[in-house]
């Protein structure tokens, strides 16, 4: 079933829903964010900073550039070929990556957390952030159309981002104030916080558990597209010999 084009284009439909729903859920968050700040009188651009500085919010805008992309291209030129590009199949692995590891966190680590006043999330827009979405870009992973087979040496790919993501928290933490409690540091997540009484032993533990988490599901989610997605020399083959099938037998 994955493999027609109805299929395909049903998906591709359903991307785009996926990708518009994200990003009105981000908008919405990032209004109330600077709404609060100004009736606050906190920092703005401090608080937007922050705000784009949550893997969360960063994941979730990847997957919804994306989730556009592969729409846009199975409509302008999918619909004949066999598998995505190699590039969209690398973006699609990554993005589903970080969005699964996005609702194991946050479900596992970060749901039941108090946070301070005037810091909650809009509801409905938190779950499409953190569960909705996950799910989605999860079953992506199984029942995506056009799937392309990628090489093991993908994965560095994949784990690039986190490492860099972390690396930039990290130095950026102790730099800024914490426009909501005026702490002089600010840290997306607590479990990164080192100023807590696990310290920094604590935050290295937890970074090497995430970091062999986004290895595991990166690793899965390009197994997966190995076991069942199509190699590049399949989709040349296949390509090659669709070019020479007239327009009227492609109609049919």
């Amino acid at each position: 079933m994955t493999r027609s084009r109805t299929w395909a284009t049903a998906w591709a439909v359903l991307r785009l829903a996926m990708a518009a729903v994200t990003v009105t859920a981000i908008t919405a968050q990032l209004s109330k964010s600077i709404g609060t700040a100004a009736e606050l009188g906190r920092d703005v651009t401090t608080t937007i900073t922050n705000f784009f500085s949550f893997f969360t919010i960063l994941s979730n805008a990847l997957a919804a550039i994306v989730l556009v992309w592969a729409a846009v291209w199975y409509f302008a030129r999918g619909r004949r070929a066999v598998a995505e590009p190699p590039a969209l199949a690398v973006a699609l692995a990554c993005a589903s990556t970080y969005m699964i590891i996005t609702g194991i966190v946050y479900n596992a680590l970060l749901r039941n957390i108090e946070l301070p006043q005037g810091s909650a999330p809009i509801p409905w827009s938190n779950e499409v952030l953190h569960l909705i979405g996950p799910l989605f870009l999860l079953a992506d992973v199984f029942v995506g159309p056009l799937r392309r087979s990628l090489p093991w040496r993908s994965l560095w790919a994949v784990v690039a981002f986190p490492i860099v993501w972390v690396v930039y928290t990290m130095i950026r933490g102790p730099l800024v104030a914490n426009p909501v409690s005026g702490d002089p540091f600010w840290y997306p997540y607590p479990f990164l916080n080192p100023n807590t009484p696990g310290g920094w032993l604590s935050v290295i533990v937890y970074v090497i558990g995430i970091a062999l988490a986004i290895v595991a599901v990166g690793a899965f989610v390009v197994g997966w597209g190995r076991r069942t997605g199509t190699a590049d020399t399949d989709a040349g083959t296949a390509t090659r010999a669709a070019a020479s099938v007239p327009s009227e037998a492609l109609s049919e």
